[in-house]
């Protein structure tokens, strides 16, 4: 079996699908791998630790990708990548089919067998796979960073003879994998936490960590997998009125909501933004699905109303070395559990609910119930 790792083309996306450590197991199972030159480039690891590590590395392209059987990625493929791909090849990567569900007739026009892993079912024996976790709990972490960087005070208290300076005080909104890490972030820290999530099932795991939970009594917000569900009207403008109060007390507020397949919700109006203080930050990793805030600009940090909202929509290539070593960790396992028999050659098991939870298209057709 040959793998290929391609270097990634998309603006700011600095991540790498594999890495010498994740090519070592590779081709101790028996596979050969392929590297295109300057993959590795954006996470630090150079062409040379590739070659170390037994991988093959080729200067074009279409080299890469010849006859290769399974090809590895970080963001779906662009055009010139696909056009040189084989025919019937396998593409393992975060396809973003929600948002790149045009990108399909390129799949199937080259009959190519294509896994999207942010569809993974969210079960224990997906977790060493789950790419949505790893890469999310870096993006919290970052958030919190880019909020104090942008911040012009301290985060903890301080006590000098001076006078004291009081700590500041962070709003987390939404408590998935990125929202408990940056409350956890923000707490080391020494900030004075808060979080809202619709799901009042997360509200142990808030208050393990030392923050408050703000809470809206009313029904559940979980949906199936442990995602959040979009709310009903009345739901919506108590959590309004919740979040606008919340909000004029803050320094630092990170969004963190998404409802896969759907528009982020949109939890902060302009409204809200004029009543909070001046110099405070909102980072809104929600960005790329539209927002959790309505003033954020997509991929830019901008100021209104006195306060400074980030808006980057690939926060873990701000952190792209750690995010490749876990994003390559979790490509290895989905490829050599799911994907390869023990002696390195294809063995899939297409009823394995991991392979039907992930498989776009195969055999020039979409397969996955979803996108059909």
């Amino acid at each position: 079996m040959k793998i290929a790792v391609l270097k990634e083309r998309k603006e700011g996306e600095l991540r790498v699908a594999a890495t010498p450590d994740s090519i070592k197991k590779f081709i101790a199972l028996g596979a050969t791998v392929t590297v295109e030159t300057g993959a590795g480039n954006g996470a630090a690891l150079t062409d040379e630790a590739y070659r170390a590590a037994g991988a093959t590395v080729e200067t074009e392209l279409s080299t890469c990708t010849q006859d290769a059987d399974i090809i590895l990625k970080v963001r779906e493929p662009e055009k010139e990548e696909l056009m040189l791909m084989p025919e019937g090849a396998t593409v393992v990567g975060m396809l973003d089919p929600y948002g790149k569900k045009d990108e399909f007739g390129g799949y199937k026009l080259k009959k190519l067998t294509t896994f999207s892993l942010e569809l993974l079912p969210r079960i224990s024996r997906a977790q060493a796979m789950d790419v949505l976790s790893s890469q999310s709990n870096l993006a919290g972490y970052r958030a919190v960073i880019d909020a104090v960087g942008a911040f012009g005070k301290v985060v903890p208290m301080m006590m000098t003879a001076a006078g004291t300076v009081a700590p500041a005080k962070a709003l987390i909104l939404g408590a998935g994998v990125a929202g408990l890490q940056a409350i956890a972030t923000a707490k080391r820290l020494g900030a004075v936490v808060s979080a809202f999530d619709v799901r009042a099932v997360v509200k142990e795991q808030v208050e393990s960590l030392g923050a408050k939970f703000i809470e809206v009594a009313a029904e559940s917000g979980e949906a199936s997998g442990g995602y959040a569900k979009e709310m009903s009207e009345e739901y919506k403008q108590k959590q309004a009125t919740l979040i606008k109060d919340t909000l004029a007390k803050q320094d630092l507020v990170i969004c963190t909501a998404l409802i896969p397949g759907k528009p982020a919700p949109r939890l902060i109006t302009e409204y809200m933004v004029k009543g909070m203080k001046p110099g405070s930050v909102i980072v809104d990793l929600a960005a790329a699905s539209g927002g959790n805030c309505a003033l954020t600009e997509l991929d830019r940090v901008v100021e209104k109303h006195g306060v400074t909202l980030i808006g980057f929509s690939n926060m873990p290539s701000r952190v792209s070395v750690d995010a490749s070593q876990l994003y390559a960790r979790n490509v290895f396992q989905f490829v050599s559990t799911l994907l390869m028999a023990k002696d390195g050659t294809a063995s899939i098991n297409w009823e394995d609910e991991l392979i039907t939870g992930t498989l776009l298209t195969r055999g020039g057709e979409t397969v996955h119930k979803n996108f059909i």
